[in-house]
C-alpha cells in the first residue's frame, strides 16, 4: 500500500462502483465472528493477560467463508464482517482491565450487569470517533499509517484480485505463523528475551514476534526512532539510576513491596517506570488533541460544508456517508444519563453526575489519544493500560476527594465501575478507527461499518459478560488458574488511591517529562509509547523499519523501488495475519486445555535461553531475501 496523500488517494472500490455491503449473511456472519473474538479475547486474557488480534484473522475468515459457502465475492461484505470481528476483540480489551477486580474483592456482578457496562462504554467508543473520523482517516493519510489496516487491505485486495500479491501475502502468512507456532506454541524459543547488564543494573530485550517484524516495515524508520528512543531512555537511563540509588537503601520503596536491590529491571520497569510513562503518555494525548484541535476543527467544519453541496446536488459519496451528529450528541447525553441515574447492578452504586461527567469527558479524550495510537503501532500494540491507568487515578480521586462513593470499600468499586466504561470506550475508539481506516482505503460506507458494530457489540457484550460469570465459578478469579494479571493492577491502584498510597509523584514525572519532551519540538506520544511499553517491541519494531530503509537503499535509484516496497508491505501484511491466525490457534488449544508448550520444555534449558530466540535474525533474514528477489511482477515492469 502507497503512501498516497489526501489529495491523490483513490480507493480500491471507487466511489462509482456499487457492491454489496450490508445484508442478512454478512450481519449474522459479524455476530458470530463479533461474540467469538470477544468471549476468546476475555478467556485468555484473563489467564494469561494477553489478547489477539481480530480484523486480519477476520478478514481471511470473512473472505474466505462468504466465497466458499455463499459464493459471495464482495470486498465490501467482507471488510464489513472484519470490522464487526474487530470490535468484539476490542470490547474484550477493555473488559479484562477493570470489571474483574470487583468479583476478585467479593463483590457480585451479574452476566447483565457486565453486559450493561460493556455496552455502555462500547457504544461511547464507537461514536466518540465519528467526529474525528475525518481528520484521523482522511486529513491525516500518508501521516497515521494505521499499519495493522494496511495489513487487513492487502489482505482483503489480494484475496480479491488473486495473482502475485496475493502469492506473496501467503508467503507471509505460511512464514509468519510458522514463526508464531514455534515460539508461542510449542515454546522452543522465548519470545520476550532478556539480556540483563549487571554493571548497569538495566537488561536488553528483542520480542522475537513475527508481527512487530512487518509492523516496523509498514510504520517507517521516523516513528520507530522515536518509540526507540524512548524505550533506551527508560531502560538505560531511569531503571539504571532507580538500580544505582535503590540498591543503598535496604528497605522496600513504594509502589514496590520488596527492596529495589532484590529486583531486576523488569520488576522495576513494572513497579515504577510504567507509572512514569502513563503520566507522560496522558500527557502526549492532551498535548497532540490541543495541536490538532484546530485542524480537526477545520476538517470537520469542511466535510460538513461538503456534505451540504453534495445533498444540494443530489449525491453524496458513500466515503462521506457517516452517522449524524445530532445522534453522536444524543448518544452522549443519553450515556452520561444512564450512567448517572441507572446503577448498574443491586448492590452496585449510580455514579452520579460528576463522576458520569467525568467518565464521558475521559473517554472522549483518551477515545482520540487510543486512535492515534493505533494509528501509529497498531491496535495489538495499543497501549490501554497506560490510558486506563490514568483515567482510574483521576476517577478515584475525584471520588475519594468528594465522598460520593460512601466508605472506602464502595468508593473503590466505584471507581473500578466508572473507569471500566472509560477503559471499555478507550479500548474500543482505537479498534474502530482502525476498521474505519481500511474502509476508507477499501472504498466502505463509514455509516454501515459504525452501524454494524453497534448491532454485534450487544450480542458481544453479554456473551463476554457470561465468560467472566463461567470462569469464576469455575476456577475463581485472581486464582493461579485465571489471574486476570491486569485487573490486578487496577484493584492495587483503586485501593491505592483510598488509602492514600499512590505513586503520584511518579505519575507527575512522567507529565514533566511528556512536557520536556514537548519543548524539545519532538513527538511526544511516540516517545511515551516507548518509554511506556518494554524495550524488545521497540527493538523488534525498529528492525522492522530498517530492513525497509535497506530496502530504500539498496533500489534507490532503481525504477522498481515502489515494488519492492510494496512487496515488503505484502510480506508484513502475511506475516501480521499469520501470527494472529495461529495466536488464535493456540489460543483455542489453552482453551480445551491442551498445552503444547511441553515440546519446548522437554529440551531443558534450550528454550529458555534468550540467546536462542535470536532465530529472529533468520526471520529477518528471509524478509529481506523474499523482498528484495526479483520476479514475475519486476520482469514485467522492466
Amino acid at each position: 500500500m502507497k503512501t498516497e496523500t489526501k489529495e491523490e488517494f483513490k480507493p480500491f472500490i471507487s466511489m462509482e462502483t456499487n457492491l454489496p455491503e450490508v445484508n442478512i449473511t454478512t450481519l449474522v456472519m459479524g455476530i458470530i465472528f463479533t461474540v467469538i473474538f470477544a468471549a476468546a479475547n476475555v478467556y485468555l486474557g484473563l489467564k494469561t493477560g494477553i489478547t489477539i488480534a481480530a480484523a486480519i484473522p477476520g478478514s481471511i475468515l470473512g473472505t474466505g467463508l462468504l466465497k466458499c459457502l455463499f459464493k459471495k465475492n464482495s470486498i465490501l461484505e467482507a471488510n464489513l464482517v472484519a470490522s464487526m470481528a474487530a470490535v468484539g476483540e476490542s470490547i474484550a480489551g477493555g473488559i479484562i482491565f477493570t470489571l474483574p477486580a470487583i468479583i476478585i474483592w467479593g463483590n457480585e456482578l451479574s452476566t447483565t450487569s457486565i453486559g450493561i457496562m460493556t455496552m455502555l462504554g462500547g457504544i461511547l467508543g464507537i461514536i466518540f470517533i465519528v467526529p474525528f473520523r475525518e481528520y484521523l482517516i482522511v486529513e491525516e493519510h500518508g501521516k497515521l499509517m494505521f499499519p495493522e489496516s494496511i495489513a487487513v487491505t492487502e489482505i482483503l485486495i489480494n484475496a480479491n484480485k488473486g495473482g502475485d500479491g496475493l502469492k506473496t501475502v501467503m508467503k507471509g502468512i505460511g512464514v509468519g505463523g510458522l514463526f508464531k507456532f514455534l515460539g508461542g506454541g510449542v515454546a522452543i524459543f522465548t519470545e520476550e528475551p532478556m539480556w540483563a547488564i549487571s554493571k548497569l543494573g538495566t537488561a536488553f530485550g528483542l520480542n522475537a514476534v513475527a508481527s512487530l517484524l512487518g509492523v516496523g516495515f509498514i510504520v517507517g524508520l521516523e516513528v520507530a526512532i522515536f518509540m526507540f528512543s524512548g524505550a533506551m531512555l527508560a531502560w538505560f537511563g531511569f531503571i539504571p539510576l532507580i538500580k544505582f540509588i535503590g540498591d543503598l537503601v535496604p528497605t522496600a520503596i513504594f509502589p514496590s513491596p520488596v527492596p529495589i536491590s532484590q529486583m531486576d529491571a523488569s520488576q522495576i520497569w513494572s513497579f515504577y517506570i510504567r507509572y512514569i510513562g502513563a503520566g507522560a503518555v496522558a500527557t502526549g494525548g492532551f498535548i497532540s488533541l490541543i495541536k490538532s484541535a484546530p485542524a480537526i476543527i477545520n476538517s470537520f467544519r469542511e466535510a460538513i460544508k461538503g456534505l451540504k453541496a453534495e445533498k444540494a446536488s443530489g449525491k453524496v459519496e458513500r466515503q462521506h456517508i457517516d452517522t449524524p451528529l445530532t445522534w453522536v450528541i444524543a448518544i452522549a447525553i443519553g450515556g452520561f444519563l444512564i450512567a448517572s441515574f441507572l446503577p448498574m447492578v443491586t448492590g452496585i452504586p449510580k455514579l452520579g453526575m460528576l463522576v458520569a461527567f467525568l467518565v464521558i469527558l475521559l473517554s472522549f479524550f483518551f477515545g482520540v489519544v487510543s486512535a492515534r495510537m493505533c494509528g501509529t503501532v497498531g491496535a495489538s500494540n495499543n497501549p490501554v493500560s497506560g490510558m486506563t491507568i490514568a483515567s482510574l487515578l483521576v476517577l478515584a480521586t475525584v471520588i475519594k476527594v468528594t465522598g460520593i462513593g460512601g466508605g472506602p470499600d464502595s468508593s473503590k468499586v466505584l471507581a473500578i465501575v466508572a473507569a471500566g466504561i472509560a477503559c471499555i470506550s478507550i479500548s474500543t475508539s482505537g479498534g474502530v478507527a482502525q476498521s474505519l481506516k481500511h474502509t476508507y482505503l477499501i472504498g466502505g460506507t463509514p455509516k454501515k461499518i459504525e452501524w454494524s458494530m453497534y448491532l454485534g457489540l450487544i450480542f458481544a457484550a453479554f456473551a463476554s459478560g457470561g465468560v467472566i460469570i463461567m470462569l469464576h465459578k469455575a476456577f475463581t478469579l485472581g486464582s493461579v488458574a485465571v489471574p486476570a494479571p491486569q485487573a490486578g493492577l487496577m484493584r492495587m491502584l483503586a485501593e491505592g488511591v483510598m488509602t492514600g498510597n499512590i505513586p503520584w509523584t511518579l505519575v507527575i514525572i512522567g507529565v514533566v517529562f511528556g512536557i520536556f519532551i514537548f519543548l524539545l519540538g519532538l513527538p511526544v506520544l511516540a516517545i511515551a509509547l516507548g518509554f511506556y511499553l518494554p524495550i524488545g517491541l521497540s527493538a523488534a519494531i525498529l528492525i522492522g523499519a530498517l530492513v525497509r530503509e535497506l530496502v530504500n537503499i539498496k533500489f534507490k535509484k532503481s525504477s522498481l523501488l515502489s515494488k519492492r516496497i510494496e512487496k515488503g508491505v505484502l510480506l508484513s501484511s502475511g506475516i501480521v495475519a499469520g501470527d494472529a491466525l495461529i495466536g488464535i490457534l493456540i489460543a483455542g488449544l489453552i482453551t480445551l486445555g491442551k498445552d503444547l508448550t511441553f515440546i519446548g520444555k522437554s529440551l531443558g534449558h534450550i528454550s529458555h535461553n534468550p540467546w536462542f530466540s535470536l532465530v529472529f535474525v533468520g526471520l529477518v533474514a528471509i524478509f529481506i531475501f523474499v523482498t528484495c528477489s526479483t520476479g514475475k511482477i519486476d520482469n514485467d515492469e522492466e
